[in-house]
């Protein structure tokens, strides 16, 4: 299994909470998986949402700009 594949307990442990703020369906799905799998690069999200790079990157801008993600060198983090 690779680091990028969230396992049940992951996802059961974490807090699935969708701040108002995000109003997108790709919004949603992209905070919903860093919030589960805590951190993911670009091509983690790609790999396990099965979205182009180009489709992700306004989702993580318009995050990142609510002050909703944040990146960290390579990994993109929930900050909220």
């Amino acid at each position: 299994m690779s680091k990028a594949e969230l396992t049940l307990e992951q996802t059961s442990d974490a807090d699935l909470t969708i701040p108002q703020e995000i109003d997108s369906t790709g919004s949603k799905l992209v905070y919903l998986y860093l919030n589960a799998a805590e951190e993911a690069t670009i091509e983690e999200l790609q790999s396990s949402l099965r979205m182009k790079q180009l489709a992700l990157f306004p989702y993580l801008e318009t995050l990142t700009d609510e002050g909703l993600v944040e990146r960290d060198g390579q990994q993109y983090v929930c900050s909220a």
